[in-house]
């Protein structure tokens, strides 16, 4: 298969009609490299293809047809000044069968609220006699959605390859490649031929138990389908309910209802702040009533100080010169030595004594003002110096709390005083209210309804089962046809056949792997092989020393790199011929990594190689040196546009991109996606 070209008309990020050559210029050039910066329109052009191919299953098998609508309408461009109703997208590929290659288009298109339409054409004739639902099961016949998760991928999403501990994506994906899945068909398609031969041999007893069972998984199937129909009626209705509660809501908020709904809390947020003002202020009064006002008068209270520190001094001396007094005459006679020397100390001591006494005499010239004691005195100078600065510290706190709280309360007084009187919005409350309880009755309805389709479904499927027993116990007595002998025979040998077929293709997937993962993977990785289980189909990585290694503890680029060379192998041991289209291939890789992928891998990954990156995944390096480079067959740098929020392909790359009108706008971005 070669895709040839994408066609993009109003789609997502692409503006108008975009065509895309994909098809590579030679053999040996097998890549075609697209460069954008993130939220630019990569991830569009895988998108594009996938819906084209196939529609709702593009996103998932559990997407109700409402939301299939819903999701084709999110996907019609939007840009500044652009309102488009319609999209659509057109693909061109080539399929070998049977050694015949033909060329197929799909085209598919739609509009907002309505079923999309998907016409194909094979080497240019429209298959006109196939209608809508025909077409889909040809395209899926073609390239199965199972298939084509694992060569249409995202680089950081198939990542969840590796932990997919239960096999059931590889096991998909190795039955389709490698055939086995049309060994169960021949299967089936016997026994569905069995059957009527089978009940030759019953009882008239059990074949009318059969009818009744038959009839029971029939009744079972149509009430399924009824309930799922049922189920989605009721998603517009619920949805017309949202906008009636849209529009009363809005109808509120014009009434001021945003400042009604608040308005409780802010009488009880007025309430803990007027509390919260009253300890506050209750704290203030405490500190005035303390130390606090001595802060007040700094000047009298240095004066009081150094009259305390004079008085004390003057204290002081007294007390030294009546001392003193009292052992002056003592002093004197005991003076000992020459009585000349004897004579001169005392005439020292006296003229000492003479000069301190004036100094006394001048402090006695001033009384005392406040003589108060040596604890009085140390209990002021403690309440000026240490109490007084602490309690004005304390009380600028306060003060600034208060002033919060009554900042606060202005802001909760000047929203109450905006909500309006309850009456006024009160019956909105209530529509809403009641809306509300409609919508929950309607989604309990839709919910049950689907409830009740999976048990019915679940019950067909047991009746199914039950008729199968039936059939198999009965297998053993059919005395039919050789016709039917050999049918029965074959089925018997499909059964070996594909058990045998699925050993062989497992062991060459398991080789495959490891010459791939091998080639991927660091150097201290090369020892590490790979066993697959061939019921489960669950690989186990193991180490040199036959240690089973606990995938989920690799790193994210770790699981892709096992990612990728689990899809290698797939390809090279089904031999079917596939592109491959990445995107964000280098994203969580570190730089060893990046360069094993860039020359080991994407040059001979497949065919046709489309890859979809970013300039700092396949840089400046990696696009002009290397087998990669030589590999490139063409390139397209798509320009984000921030004034019409679209994008536009350029030729070339981001160092060799061709002028373009458009002009690059790295803003909005992700918005405009």
């Amino acid at each position: 298969m070669i895709i040839k070209s994408l066609t993009l008309n109003n789609f997502r990020v692409f503006n108008g009609v975009n065509d895309i050559s994909l098809a590579p210029t030679s053999d040996d050039k097998s890549i075609i490299l697209f460069g954008g910066l993130n939220g630019a329109g990569k991830t569009s052009i895988l998108t594009g293809v996938r819906v084209a191919l196939y529609g709702r299953a593009a996103f998932g098998f559990n997407m109700t047809t409402t939301e299939y609508h819903e999701q084709l309408a999110a996907l019609i461009h939007k840009g500044n000044g652009m309102q488009h109703n319609n999209a659509s997208v057109e693909l061109v590929f080539t399929y070998s069968q049977q050694g015949e290659e033909n060329e197929y288009k799909v085209i598919r298109s739609w509009k907002k609220g309505q079923k999309d339409k998907l016409s194909l054409y094979k080497n240019e004739v429209q298959e006109a006699a196939l209608g809508y639902e025909q077409c889909q099961a040809f395209l899926n016949e073609l390239i199965p959605i199972g298939v084509a998760d694992l060569f249409f991928f995202d680089g950081e999403k198939i990542a969840d390859l590796a932990e997919d501990q239960s096999g059931a994506v590889l096991q998909t994906a190795v039955r389709r490649l490698l055939g086995i899945d049309v060994i169960e068909r021949l299967k089936n398609d016997l026994n569905i031929f069995l059957k009527p031969h089978q009940s030759q041999s019953m009882p008239d007893k059990v074949k009318k138990e059969i009818a009744q069972l038959e009839q029971q998984r029939k009744d079972r199937e149509e009430s399924y389908d009824t309930l799922v129909n049922k189920a989605d009626d009721l998603v517009n209705p619920i949805n017309a309910i949202n906008n009636d509660i849209q529009k009363a809501q809005n109808d509120v908020m014009s009434l001021g209802g945003a400042w009604a709904k608040t308005k409780s809390q802010e009488e009880a947020k007025v309430k803990e702040l007027q509390l919260t003002k009253s300890n506050l202020e209750s704290n203030i009064r405490k500190e005035m009533e303390s130390a606090l006002p001595l802060t007040l008068a700094k000047n009298t209270l240095s004066r009081l100080l150094k009259t305390l520190d004079d008085e004390a001094e003057k204290k002081q001396k007294q007390a030294f010169i009546t001392e003193f007094e009292k052992y002056k005459t003592q002093l004197l006679a005991s003076l000992s030595g020459e009585p000349s020397a004897k004579q001169s100390a005392e005439s020292a001591i006296k003229a000492c004594l003479s000069s301190y006494q004036k100094t006394e005499n001048s402090l006695e010239g001033s009384a005392l003002q406040l003589d108060l004691s040596e604890r009085e005195r140390g209990q002021i100078v403690h309440q000026i110096e240490v109490l007084a600065p602490k309690s004005r510290k304390e009380f600028e706190q306060l003060k600034s709390q208060l002033t919060s709280i009554e900042f606060a309360l202005d802001g909760a007084a000047i929203n109450i005083a905006r909500a309006p009187d309850e009456s006024r919005v009160a019956d909105k409350l209530k529509d809403i209210a009641d809306l509300n309880e409609a919508k929950t009755k309607a989604i309990l309805a839709r919910n049950n309804k689907l409830t009740d389709a999976k048990s019915e479904i679940e019950k067909a499927v047991e009746l199914a089962k039950n008729i199968q027993k039936i059939h198999d116990k009965y297998k053993t007595a059919s005395n039919v046809s050789e016709a039917v002998t050999n049918a029965q025979n074959t089925n018997s040998l499909l059964e070996k056949f594909a058990k045998e077929l699925t050993e062989i293709r497992v062991k060459q997937l398991e080789s495959e792997f490891i010459k791939s993962y091998q080639k991927l993977a660091r150097k201290d990785d090369l020892e590490i092989s790979a066993r697959i289980n061939t019921t489960t189909f669950d690989v186990e990585l193991i180490d040199e020393h036959k240690n089973t290694i606990n995938r989920k503890e690799l790193s994210a680029g770790e699981k892709q790199i096992y990612a990728i060379a689990i899809l290698e192998a797939l390809g090279k041991t089904s031999g079917r011929k596939l592109p491959i289209i990445i995107d964000t291939p280098l994203g969580r890789l570190d730089s060893h990594h990046r360069d094993k992928l860039i020359e080991r891998y994407f040059p001979d990954a497949s065919h046709q190689v489309i890859i979809l990156s970013t300039d700092t995944e396949v840089d400046e390096n990696y696009f002009t040196q290397g087998k990669f480079a030589d590999s490139i067959s063409h390139a397209f740098e798509i320009q984000f546009n921030g004034e019409t929020k679209a994008s536009k392909l350029a030729e070339g790359y981001f160092w060799e991109t061709q002028q373009s009108d458009t002009p690059k706008n790295t803003e909005n971005y992700v918005e405009a996606v």
